[in-house]
């Protein structure tokens, strides 16, 4: 299994992250809520998967179709309502590059199919433990 290493100190909120491919990132809250603002705030970062994937997996499509798609944007919004437990996450996707109705509408299949939405659309298990 991939790892991913989250680590605060005594800083506010501020987190570092290190990934198994050895990238690093900085997370954290906004200002308002006592952080500093230096990195995107983990619901940010869920979002930003979700976007990502997204544009991924499509211009792997459409590359692979040889179709002509010159760029691929993914709007994501994420709202949080933790009275009901729920969050919703909505993409608007910008394809552009001279494509037919039948090729937008496929792209649009095929991103559904992205893996980071097949992960935050089907049950997802969390093991967590307290280790020393």
């Amino acid at each position: 299994m991939k790892q991913i290493t989250a680590t605060i100190g005594k800083d506010k909120y501020t987190t570092n992250i290190k990934t198994y491919t050895e990238h690093t990132l900085i997370s954290d809250e906004p200002e308002d809520i006592g952080g500093k603002n230096i990195g995107p705030a983990p619901g940010e970062l869920l979002a930003a998967s979700l976007g990502s994937c997204t544009c991924i997996t499509l211009r792997m499509y459409a590359d692979r179709k040889e179709w002509p798609v010159e760029s691929i944007e993914a709007h994501v919004s994420y709202e949080r309502d933790p009275a009901e437990n729920t969050s919703i996450l909505k993409i608007e996707l910008k394809v552009t590059g001279d494509l037919t109705e039948e090729q937008r509408e496929r792209l649009l299949a095929i991103a559904k199919k992205c893996p980071i939405h097949l992960t935050l659309t089907n049950p997802i298990t969390i093991g967590t433990a307290l280790v020393s």
